[in-house]
Protein backbone atom coordinates (compact mmCIF):
# COMPACT_ATOMS: atom_id res chain seq x y z
CA UNK A 1 0.00 0.00 0.00
CA UNK A 2 1.50 3.64 -1.19
CA UNK A 3 -0.10 6.82 0.53
CA UNK A 4 -2.35 8.38 -2.96
CA UNK A 5 -1.34 10.69 -5.06
CA UNK A 6 -2.93 13.75 -5.12
CA UNK A 7 -5.85 13.59 -7.38
CA UNK A 8 -4.92 17.30 -9.21
CA UNK A 9 -1.54 15.89 -10.12
CA UNK A 10 -3.31 12.69 -11.60
CA UNK A 11 -5.34 15.12 -13.53
CA UNK A 12 -2.00 17.54 -14.73
CA UNK A 13 -0.56 14.07 -16.25
CA UNK A 14 -3.19 12.60 -17.97
CA UNK A 15 -3.64 16.13 -19.65
CA UNK A 16 0.22 15.84 -20.63
CA UNK A 17 -0.77 11.83 -21.96
CA UNK A 18 1.55 11.16 -18.68
CA UNK A 19 1.14 8.25 -16.53
CA UNK A 20 -1.94 8.42 -14.25
CA UNK A 21 0.02 7.46 -10.99
CA UNK A 22 3.87 6.47 -10.11
CA UNK A 23 4.20 3.00 -8.89
CA UNK A 24 4.99 2.45 -4.92
CA UNK A 25 8.34 2.00 -3.52
CA UNK A 26 9.41 -1.47 -3.37
CA UNK A 27 8.12 -2.15 0.74
CA UNK A 28 12.05 -2.42 1.89
CA UNK A 29 12.62 0.93 0.83
CA UNK A 30 9.17 2.55 1.46
CA UNK A 31 9.12 3.19 5.46
CA UNK A 32 12.94 4.74 5.24
CA UNK A 33 11.66 7.66 3.38
CA UNK A 34 11.55 11.04 5.34
CA UNK A 35 7.88 12.39 5.20
CA UNK A 36 6.33 15.27 6.79
CA UNK A 37 2.72 14.97 7.05
CA UNK A 38 0.62 17.68 8.82
CA UNK A 39 -0.53 16.24 12.45
CA UNK A 40 -4.29 17.82 11.67
CA UNK A 41 -4.75 16.03 8.54
CA UNK A 42 -3.89 12.66 10.00
CA UNK A 43 -6.10 13.40 12.86
CA UNK A 44 -8.99 14.63 10.78
CA UNK A 45 -8.44 10.86 9.01
CA UNK A 46 -9.05 9.24 12.25
CA UNK A 47 -12.17 10.97 13.10
CA UNK A 48 -13.38 9.45 9.48
CA UNK A 49 -13.05 6.23 10.63
CA UNK A 50 -15.12 6.35 13.36
CA UNK A 51 -17.97 4.06 12.80
CA UNK A 52 -21.35 5.79 12.20
CA UNK A 53 -24.31 5.26 14.19
CA UNK A 54 -21.76 3.77 16.60
CA UNK A 55 -22.56 4.53 21.17
CA UNK A 56 -19.02 5.28 20.89
CA UNK A 57 -19.14 7.83 18.37
CA UNK A 58 -19.99 10.91 20.31
CA UNK A 59 -17.91 9.92 23.09
CA UNK A 60 -14.82 9.49 20.83
CA UNK A 61 -15.52 12.75 19.24
CA UNK A 62 -15.73 14.93 22.72
CA UNK A 63 -12.69 13.04 23.93
CA UNK A 64 -10.59 13.93 20.89
CA UNK A 65 -11.59 17.54 20.89
CA UNK A 66 -10.08 17.97 24.30
CA UNK A 67 -6.94 16.69 23.53
CA UNK A 68 -3.59 18.43 23.10
CA UNK A 69 -4.14 19.27 19.14
CA UNK A 70 -8.08 19.96 19.66
CA UNK A 71 -7.14 23.52 17.14
CA UNK A 72 -6.23 20.33 14.23
CA UNK A 73 -9.40 18.74 14.95
CA UNK A 74 -12.21 20.48 12.78
CA UNK A 75 -11.55 21.00 8.87
CA UNK A 76 -13.87 23.07 7.14
CA UNK A 77 -15.07 21.16 3.93
CA UNK A 78 -12.24 23.26 1.40
CA UNK A 79 -9.79 21.47 3.73
CA UNK A 80 -11.32 18.37 3.52
CA UNK A 81 -11.50 18.26 0.10
CA UNK A 82 -7.90 18.56 -0.87
CA UNK A 83 -7.23 14.71 0.73
CA UNK A 84 -6.20 12.40 -1.45
CA UNK A 85 -8.09 9.84 -3.63
CA UNK A 86 -8.54 6.22 -3.41
CA UNK A 87 -4.94 4.16 -3.72
CA UNK A 88 -4.16 1.84 -6.37
CA UNK A 89 -2.79 -0.60 -4.31
CA UNK A 90 -6.33 0.02 -2.15
CA UNK A 91 -8.71 -1.16 -5.27
CA UNK A 92 -5.86 -3.77 -6.45
CA UNK A 93 -6.56 -5.52 -2.71
CA UNK A 94 -10.50 -4.95 -3.39
CA UNK A 95 -10.46 -6.40 -6.44
CA UNK A 96 -8.29 -10.08 -5.26
CA UNK A 97 -10.66 -10.28 -1.82
CA UNK A 98 -13.44 -11.55 -4.27
CA UNK A 99 -11.48 -14.26 -5.70
CA UNK A 100 -12.20 -18.15 -3.79
CA UNK A 101 -10.68 -20.99 -3.09
CA UNK A 102 -10.69 -24.14 -0.39
CA UNK A 103 -9.62 -24.04 3.38
CA UNK A 104 -9.85 -20.34 4.66
CA UNK A 105 -8.74 -19.46 1.45
CA UNK A 106 -12.30 -18.25 1.48
CA UNK A 107 -13.31 -14.33 1.26
CA UNK A 108 -16.27 -14.00 3.08
CA UNK A 109 -18.54 -11.12 1.84
CA UNK A 110 -19.35 -8.76 4.70
CA UNK A 111 -22.01 -5.92 4.45
CA UNK A 112 -20.27 -2.67 5.67
CA UNK A 113 -22.32 -1.95 8.95
CA UNK A 114 -21.26 1.89 9.29
CA UNK A 115 -25.11 2.97 9.53
CA UNK A 116 -28.32 1.97 8.98
CA UNK A 117 -29.88 1.35 5.02
CA UNK A 118 -32.79 0.25 3.64
CA UNK A 119 -32.78 -1.67 0.50
CA UNK A 120 -35.15 0.00 -1.80
CA UNK A 121 -34.84 -3.14 -4.04
CA UNK A 122 -33.40 -1.09 -7.55
CA UNK A 123 -29.75 -0.78 -5.52
CA UNK A 124 -29.03 2.19 -4.58
CA UNK A 125 -28.90 1.68 -1.15
CA UNK A 126 -26.34 -0.78 -1.97
CA UNK A 127 -24.49 1.37 -4.09
CA UNK A 128 -24.06 4.22 -1.18
CA UNK A 129 -23.24 1.18 0.99
CA UNK A 130 -20.20 0.11 -0.95
CA UNK A 131 -19.22 3.71 -1.33
CA UNK A 132 -18.92 4.35 2.11
CA UNK A 133 -16.87 1.22 2.43
CA UNK A 134 -14.64 2.35 0.18
CA UNK A 135 -14.17 5.41 1.66
CA UNK A 136 -13.23 4.12 5.18
CA UNK A 137 -11.06 1.58 3.72
CA UNK A 138 -9.16 4.81 1.30
CA UNK A 139 -8.75 6.76 4.56
CA UNK A 140 -7.96 3.41 6.28
CA UNK A 141 -4.76 2.88 4.33
CA UNK A 142 -3.65 5.84 4.11
CA UNK A 143 -3.26 5.54 7.79
CA UNK A 144 -1.66 1.60 7.96
CA UNK A 145 1.30 3.00 5.75
CA UNK A 146 1.70 6.28 8.38
CA UNK A 147 1.62 3.97 11.85
CA UNK A 148 4.61 2.21 9.85
CA UNK A 149 6.58 5.82 11.43
CA UNK A 150 6.79 6.25 15.08
CA UNK A 151 6.43 9.80 15.30
CA UNK A 152 3.23 8.92 13.58
CA UNK A 153 2.17 6.11 15.28
CA UNK A 154 2.77 7.88 18.44
CA UNK A 155 0.11 11.13 17.50
CA UNK A 156 -2.16 8.72 16.41
CA UNK A 157 -2.56 6.92 20.17
CA UNK A 158 -2.79 10.26 21.47
CA UNK A 159 -6.05 11.28 19.39
CA UNK A 160 -7.68 7.75 20.22
CA UNK A 161 -7.30 5.42 17.29
CA UNK A 162 -7.30 2.55 19.11
CA UNK A 163 -10.25 3.41 20.73
CA UNK A 164 -12.03 4.18 17.12
CA UNK A 165 -10.17 0.81 15.66
CA UNK A 166 -11.82 -0.83 18.57
CA UNK A 167 -15.24 0.67 18.25
CA UNK A 168 -14.89 -0.61 14.39
CA UNK A 169 -13.89 -4.26 15.77
CA UNK A 170 -16.94 -4.14 17.67
CA UNK A 171 -19.39 -3.05 15.09
CA UNK A 172 -18.05 -3.76 11.42
CA UNK A 173 -19.10 -6.75 9.47
CA UNK A 174 -16.69 -5.88 6.74
CA UNK A 175 -13.60 -8.40 6.61
CA UNK A 176 -11.95 -5.72 4.37
CA UNK A 177 -12.46 -2.95 7.46
CA UNK A 178 -11.33 -5.29 10.44
CA UNK A 179 -8.39 -6.29 7.92
CA UNK A 180 -7.32 -2.77 7.79
CA UNK A 181 -8.01 -2.13 11.39
CA UNK A 182 -5.56 -4.83 12.47
CA UNK A 183 -3.14 -3.81 9.88
CA UNK A 184 -2.83 -0.15 11.49
CA UNK A 185 -2.62 -1.69 14.85
CA UNK A 186 -0.09 -4.13 13.67
CA UNK A 187 1.69 -1.36 12.43
CA UNK A 188 1.29 0.66 15.68
CA UNK A 189 2.45 -2.24 17.73
CA UNK A 190 5.95 -1.66 16.30
CA UNK A 191 6.82 0.93 18.45
CA UNK A 192 7.02 1.04 22.22
CA UNK A 193 5.01 3.78 23.09
CA UNK A 194 2.04 2.60 21.19
CA UNK A 195 2.18 -0.71 22.46
CA UNK A 196 1.79 -0.18 25.97
CA UNK A 197 -1.25 2.06 25.24
CA UNK A 198 -2.50 -1.13 22.92
CA UNK A 199 -1.87 -3.44 25.83
CA UNK A 200 -3.62 -0.86 28.37
CA UNK A 201 -6.79 -0.29 25.92
CA UNK A 202 -9.42 -2.74 27.48
CA UNK A 203 -11.17 -5.65 25.72
CA UNK A 204 -8.52 -4.73 22.30
CA UNK A 205 -6.35 -7.94 22.67
CA UNK A 206 -9.25 -10.25 23.58
CA UNK A 207 -11.42 -9.01 20.49
CA UNK A 208 -7.80 -9.23 18.14
CA UNK A 209 -7.54 -12.68 19.41
CA UNK A 210 -10.69 -13.64 18.60
CA UNK A 211 -10.72 -12.53 15.43
CA UNK A 212 -8.25 -15.47 14.96
CA UNK A 213 -11.66 -17.61 14.55
CA UNK A 214 -12.31 -16.00 11.18
CA UNK A 215 -12.65 -17.65 7.87
CA UNK A 216 -10.96 -14.89 6.04
CA UNK A 217 -7.09 -15.33 4.85
CA UNK A 218 -6.47 -11.71 4.71
CA UNK A 219 -7.89 -10.50 8.36
CA UNK A 220 -5.81 -13.76 9.55
CA UNK A 221 -2.90 -12.95 8.06
CA UNK A 222 -2.73 -9.58 10.12
CA UNK A 223 -4.07 -11.04 13.12
CA UNK A 224 -0.81 -13.62 12.70
CA UNK A 225 1.15 -10.54 12.27
CA UNK A 226 0.19 -8.74 15.29
CA UNK A 227 0.02 -11.02 17.98
CA UNK A 228 3.74 -12.31 16.44
CA UNK A 229 4.38 -8.52 17.05
CA UNK A 230 3.17 -8.25 20.65
CA UNK A 231 4.86 -12.18 21.58
CA UNK A 232 8.29 -10.24 20.22
CA UNK A 233 7.84 -7.55 22.65
CA UNK A 234 8.24 -6.30 25.90
CA UNK A 235 4.49 -7.07 27.05
CA UNK A 236 5.01 -10.15 25.79
CA UNK A 237 3.62 -11.57 29.06
CA UNK A 238 0.21 -9.71 28.26
CA UNK A 239 -0.54 -11.17 25.09
CA UNK A 240 0.70 -14.77 26.50
CA UNK A 241 -1.64 -14.24 28.99
CA UNK A 242 -4.34 -14.01 26.09
CA UNK A 243 -3.30 -16.92 24.06
CA UNK A 244 -3.26 -19.70 26.91
CA UNK A 245 -6.22 -21.50 26.27
CA UNK A 246 -6.15 -24.28 24.93
CA UNK A 247 -8.83 -23.48 22.60
CA UNK A 248 -7.14 -20.88 21.47
CA UNK A 249 -3.90 -22.73 21.05
CA UNK A 250 -5.49 -25.28 18.95
CA UNK A 251 -7.15 -22.98 16.52
CA UNK A 252 -3.74 -21.09 15.82
CA UNK A 253 -2.03 -25.05 15.04
CA UNK A 254 -5.28 -25.72 13.06
CA UNK A 255 -4.53 -22.64 10.64
CA UNK A 256 -1.39 -23.55 10.37
CA UNK A 257 -1.94 -27.28 9.24
CA UNK A 258 -4.99 -26.91 7.05
CA UNK A 259 -4.69 -22.86 5.44
CA UNK A 260 -3.60 -23.64 1.43
CA UNK A 261 -3.30 -19.71 1.19
CA UNK A 262 0.65 -19.16 1.27
CA UNK A 263 0.69 -15.53 3.33
CA UNK A 264 -1.28 -17.18 6.09
CA UNK A 265 0.44 -20.42 6.32
CA UNK A 266 3.81 -18.12 6.77
CA UNK A 267 2.05 -16.08 9.07
CA UNK A 268 0.72 -18.66 11.17
CA UNK A 269 4.19 -20.78 11.35
CA UNK A 270 5.75 -17.29 12.26
CA UNK A 271 3.48 -17.07 15.08
CA UNK A 272 4.02 -20.51 16.45
CA UNK A 273 7.74 -19.61 16.04
CA UNK A 274 7.59 -16.49 18.11
CA UNK A 275 5.95 -18.68 20.74
CA UNK A 276 8.87 -20.85 21.09
CA UNK A 277 11.48 -17.94 20.70
CA UNK A 278 9.76 -15.27 23.36
CA UNK A 279 10.69 -14.79 26.83
CA UNK A 280 11.01 -17.94 29.16
CA UNK A 281 7.55 -17.19 31.19
CA UNK A 282 5.72 -17.14 27.61
CA UNK A 283 6.92 -20.69 26.28
CA UNK A 284 6.58 -22.22 29.77
CA UNK A 285 2.77 -20.79 29.03
CA UNK A 286 2.19 -21.96 25.93
CA UNK A 287 4.32 -24.64 24.67
CA UNK A 288 3.19 -27.80 26.88
CA UNK A 289 -0.68 -27.73 25.99
CA UNK A 290 0.43 -27.05 22.31
CA UNK A 291 3.05 -30.01 22.76
CA UNK A 292 -0.40 -31.94 23.88
CA UNK A 293 -2.27 -30.67 20.95
CA UNK A 294 -0.10 -32.63 18.50
CA UNK A 295 2.67 -29.65 17.57
CA UNK A 296 5.34 -31.93 16.81
CA UNK A 297 3.50 -33.98 14.04
CA UNK A 298 1.85 -31.05 12.72
CA UNK A 299 5.59 -29.53 11.90
CA UNK A 300 6.46 -32.77 10.84
CA UNK A 301 3.43 -33.35 8.55
CA UNK A 302 3.74 -29.88 7.74
CA UNK A 303 7.94 -30.21 6.58
CA UNK A 304 6.58 -33.21 4.53
CA UNK A 305 4.92 -31.78 2.27
CA UNK A 306 6.79 -28.68 1.78
CA UNK A 307 9.75 -30.78 0.97
CA UNK A 308 7.66 -32.79 -1.36
CA UNK A 309 6.81 -29.38 -3.21
CA UNK A 310 10.44 -28.67 -3.59
CA UNK A 311 11.47 -32.08 -4.79
CA UNK A 312 8.85 -31.31 -7.74
CA UNK A 313 7.61 -28.55 -8.54
CA UNK A 314 10.35 -25.79 -7.33
CA UNK A 315 7.86 -22.97 -6.47
CA UNK A 316 10.11 -20.21 -5.18
CA UNK A 317 6.85 -18.64 -2.90
CA UNK A 318 7.20 -21.73 -0.83
CA UNK A 319 10.71 -21.63 -0.22
CA UNK A 320 10.61 -18.57 3.09
CA UNK A 321 7.45 -20.80 4.42
CA UNK A 322 10.03 -23.74 4.40
CA UNK A 323 12.77 -22.04 6.28
CA UNK A 324 10.63 -20.50 8.58
CA UNK A 325 9.39 -24.20 9.60
CA UNK A 326 12.60 -25.60 9.47
CA UNK A 327 13.64 -23.13 12.09
CA UNK A 328 10.31 -23.34 14.45
CA UNK A 329 11.90 -27.24 14.20
CA UNK A 330 15.29 -26.15 15.35
CA UNK A 331 13.90 -24.51 17.76
CA UNK A 332 11.56 -27.04 19.51
CA UNK A 333 14.81 -29.41 18.97
CA UNK A 334 16.76 -27.66 21.39
CA UNK A 335 13.52 -27.49 24.04
CA UNK A 336 14.31 -28.72 27.22
CA UNK A 337 11.71 -31.59 28.11
CA UNK A 338 10.22 -31.35 24.79
CA UNK A 339 12.86 -32.03 22.48
CA UNK A 340 12.95 -35.43 22.65
CA UNK A 341 9.93 -35.84 20.67
CA UNK A 342 11.43 -34.17 17.78
CA UNK A 343 14.65 -35.86 17.60
CA UNK A 344 13.84 -38.80 18.02
CA UNK A 345 11.89 -39.11 14.90
CA UNK A 346 13.48 -40.96 12.15
CA UNK A 347 10.72 -39.73 9.75
CA UNK A 348 11.43 -36.11 10.63
CA UNK A 349 15.24 -37.52 10.56
CA UNK A 350 14.68 -38.87 7.22
CA UNK A 351 13.14 -35.78 5.98
CA UNK A 352 16.36 -33.35 7.17
CA UNK A 353 18.45 -35.78 5.66
CA UNK A 354 17.28 -35.72 2.21
CA UNK A 355 16.85 -31.67 2.67
CA UNK A 356 20.51 -31.85 2.54
CA UNK A 357 20.71 -34.09 0.27
CA UNK A 358 18.80 -31.63 -2.26
CA UNK A 359 21.36 -30.73 -5.50
CA UNK A 360 20.03 -27.14 -6.24
CA UNK A 361 20.95 -25.13 -3.35
CA UNK A 362 21.29 -22.46 -4.66
CA UNK A 363 17.76 -21.17 -3.81
CA UNK A 364 17.34 -22.75 -0.92
CA UNK A 365 20.86 -22.16 1.15
CA UNK A 366 19.49 -20.78 3.98
CA UNK A 367 17.15 -23.66 4.42
CA UNK A 368 19.42 -26.61 3.78
CA UNK A 369 21.88 -24.28 6.59
CA UNK A 370 18.85 -24.90 9.49
CA UNK A 371 18.83 -28.46 8.50
CA UNK A 372 22.62 -28.90 9.05
CA UNK A 373 21.73 -27.54 12.40
CA UNK A 374 18.90 -29.20 12.79
CA UNK A 375 20.72 -33.33 11.90
CA UNK A 376 23.97 -31.68 14.85
CA UNK A 377 21.02 -31.00 17.40
CA UNK A 378 19.18 -34.72 16.86
CA UNK A 379 22.73 -36.20 16.39
CA UNK A 380 23.33 -34.96 19.90
CA UNK A 381 20.61 -36.43 21.48
CA UNK A 382 19.60 -39.36 19.39
CA UNK A 383 23.17 -41.24 18.76
CA UNK A 384 21.79 -44.15 17.24
CA UNK A 385 21.05 -41.57 14.04
CA UNK A 386 24.90 -41.38 13.39
CA UNK A 387 25.33 -45.58 12.39
CA UNK A 388 22.82 -44.70 10.26
CA UNK A 389 24.00 -41.78 8.37
CA UNK A 390 28.14 -42.96 8.16
CA UNK A 391 27.60 -44.81 4.68
CA UNK A 392 25.82 -42.29 3.08
CA UNK A 393 27.98 -40.50 0.75
CA UNK A 394 24.92 -38.65 -0.87
CA UNK A 395 25.07 -36.60 3.14
CA UNK A 396 28.50 -36.18 3.17
CA UNK A 397 28.77 -34.91 -0.15
CA UNK A 398 25.35 -32.43 0.29
CA UNK A 399 26.36 -31.57 3.83
CA UNK A 400 30.49 -30.08 1.95
CA UNK A 401 27.99 -28.60 -0.64
CA UNK A 402 26.51 -25.91 2.19
CA UNK A 403 29.67 -24.57 3.84
CA UNK A 404 29.61 -21.31 0.93
CA UNK A 405 26.07 -20.47 1.99
CA UNK A 406 27.06 -20.64 5.95
CA UNK A 407 30.63 -18.44 5.09
CA UNK A 408 29.09 -15.40 7.07
CA UNK A 409 28.18 -17.47 10.09
CA UNK A 410 30.61 -19.00 12.36
CA UNK A 411 28.33 -21.14 14.55
CA UNK A 412 26.57 -22.92 11.21
CA UNK A 413 30.13 -23.91 10.02
CA UNK A 414 30.98 -24.84 13.54
CA UNK A 415 27.72 -27.53 12.77
CA UNK A 416 28.90 -28.69 9.36
CA UNK A 417 32.20 -29.44 10.86
CA UNK A 418 30.85 -31.20 14.10
CA UNK A 419 28.43 -33.61 11.61
CA UNK A 420 30.90 -34.19 8.99
CA UNK A 421 33.27 -35.53 12.06
CA UNK A 422 30.53 -37.35 13.28
CA UNK A 423 30.54 -39.12 9.82
CA UNK A 424 34.09 -39.53 9.01
CA UNK A 425 34.88 -40.65 12.65
CA UNK A 426 32.26 -43.58 12.01
CA UNK A 427 34.62 -44.56 8.66
CA UNK A 428 37.03 -47.43 8.95
CA UNK A 429 39.23 -47.48 6.04
CA UNK A 430 41.35 -49.83 6.55
CA UNK A 431 38.42 -52.47 7.10
CA UNK A 432 36.37 -51.46 4.24
CA UNK A 433 36.77 -52.99 0.66
CA UNK A 434 38.72 -51.04 -1.77
CA UNK A 435 35.43 -50.15 -4.00
CA UNK A 436 34.13 -48.55 -0.67
CA UNK A 437 37.33 -46.50 -0.07
CA UNK A 438 36.92 -45.63 -3.25
CA UNK A 439 33.95 -44.04 -3.63
CA UNK A 440 34.74 -42.10 -0.01
CA UNK A 441 37.39 -40.08 -2.24
CA UNK A 442 35.48 -39.43 -5.10
CA UNK A 443 33.22 -37.39 -3.00
CA UNK A 444 36.03 -36.00 -1.24
CA UNK A 445 38.02 -35.25 -4.28
CA UNK A 446 34.64 -33.69 -5.78
CA UNK A 447 34.57 -30.86 -2.99
CA UNK A 448 38.24 -30.05 -3.24
CA UNK A 449 37.74 -26.25 -3.70
CA UNK A 450 34.60 -26.01 -1.49
CA UNK A 451 36.45 -27.51 1.19
CA UNK A 452 39.89 -25.58 0.47
CA UNK A 453 37.61 -22.14 0.11
CA UNK A 454 36.48 -23.32 3.82
CA UNK A 455 40.09 -23.70 5.13
CA UNK A 456 41.33 -20.58 3.31
CA UNK A 457 37.82 -18.47 4.78
CA UNK A 458 39.24 -19.80 8.38
CA UNK A 459 42.53 -18.32 7.62
CA UNK A 460 41.72 -14.54 6.87
CA UNK A 461 39.26 -14.56 10.45
CA UNK A 462 40.28 -12.18 13.17
CA UNK A 463 42.47 -13.66 15.98
CA UNK A 464 40.55 -13.10 18.31
CA UNK A 465 38.14 -15.44 16.80
CA UNK A 466 40.73 -17.71 16.21
CA UNK A 467 41.30 -18.11 19.80
CA UNK A 468 37.76 -18.12 20.30
CA UNK A 469 37.97 -21.32 18.11
CA UNK A 470 40.23 -23.28 20.12
CA UNK A 471 37.62 -23.94 22.82
CA UNK A 472 36.61 -27.92 23.08
CA UNK A 473 34.45 -28.43 21.12
CA UNK A 474 34.60 -25.61 19.12
CA UNK A 475 35.07 -25.21 15.44
CA UNK A 476 38.83 -25.76 15.22
CA UNK A 477 38.35 -29.03 16.62
CA UNK A 478 36.01 -30.59 14.65
CA UNK A 479 37.25 -29.03 11.53
CA UNK A 480 40.89 -30.94 12.85
CA UNK A 481 39.07 -34.08 13.48
CA UNK A 482 37.83 -33.70 10.12
CA UNK A 483 41.11 -33.05 8.04
CA UNK A 484 42.37 -35.80 9.94
CA UNK A 485 39.89 -38.23 8.67
CA UNK A 486 40.16 -37.24 5.06
CA UNK A 487 44.28 -37.58 5.55
CA UNK A 488 43.65 -40.98 6.70
CA UNK A 489 41.47 -42.22 3.66
CA UNK A 490 43.28 -40.52 1.34
CA UNK A 491 46.54 -42.05 2.30
CA UNK A 492 44.48 -45.80 2.49
CA UNK A 493 43.53 -45.05 -1.19
CA UNK A 494 46.87 -44.25 -2.17
CA UNK A 495 47.95 -47.50 -0.79
CA UNK A 496 45.14 -49.51 -2.12
CA UNK A 497 45.62 -47.99 -5.32
CA UNK A 498 49.20 -49.10 -5.99
CA UNK A 499 48.25 -52.38 -5.02
CA UNK A 500 45.52 -52.46 -7.68
CA UNK A 501 47.10 -51.30 -10.49
CA UNK A 502 49.83 -54.20 -9.66
CA UNK A 503 47.18 -56.45 -9.91
CA UNK A 504 45.47 -54.57 -12.95
CA UNK A 505 42.44 -53.88 -11.07
CA UNK A 506 42.11 -50.11 -10.87
CA UNK A 507 38.65 -48.69 -10.52
CA UNK A 508 37.61 -45.57 -12.38
CA UNK A 509 40.63 -43.42 -11.93
CA UNK A 510 40.43 -40.12 -9.75
CA UNK A 511 42.94 -37.39 -10.43
CA UNK A 512 45.72 -37.79 -8.45
CA UNK A 513 46.87 -34.00 -8.80
CA UNK A 514 43.35 -33.55 -6.89
CA UNK A 515 43.98 -36.18 -4.25
CA UNK A 516 47.66 -34.86 -3.82
CA UNK A 517 46.41 -30.91 -3.65
CA UNK A 518 43.44 -32.45 -1.41
CA UNK A 519 46.15 -34.16 1.02
CA UNK A 520 48.54 -31.33 1.34
CA UNK A 521 45.36 -28.43 1.97
CA UNK A 522 44.43 -30.83 4.74
CA UNK A 523 48.21 -31.01 5.91
CA UNK A 524 48.62 -27.30 5.93
CA UNK A 525 45.42 -26.71 8.24
CA UNK A 526 45.14 -29.25 10.88
CA UNK A 527 46.81 -28.26 14.00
Amino acid sequence: MAVPADPVIEEEEEEQGGPTHHPSAPSHEFFDLSTTVDPSYIISLIRKLLPLGSASRGSISEVASDGPNQGSLIRNTEEEGAVPSASVSSDENLKSSNNKSEKMDVDVSGEFSHGEYQDTGDGIERSRVSVGEETWEEYGCILWDLAASKTHAELMVENLILEVLLANLFVCKSERVMEISIGIIGNLACHEVPMKHIVSTKGLIEIIVDKLFLDDPRCLCETCRLLTVGLQSGESITWAEALQSEHILCQILWIAENTLNLQLLEKSTGLILAILESQQKVVDALLPPMMKLGLANILTSLLTFETSKLMTERIPERYPILHLILRTIEALSVMDDHSQEICSSTELFQLICDLVKFPDKAEVGNCCVTAAVLIANMLSDVADHASKISQDLHLLGGLLDIFPFASDDVEARNTLWNVTARILVRIQETEMSPSSVHHYVSVLVRKLDLIEDELLNQQVESRHEQESLSSPGSTANARNTSLGRIISILNQWTAEKENAENNGNAEVPVSETDVKRLLDCCHKFSK
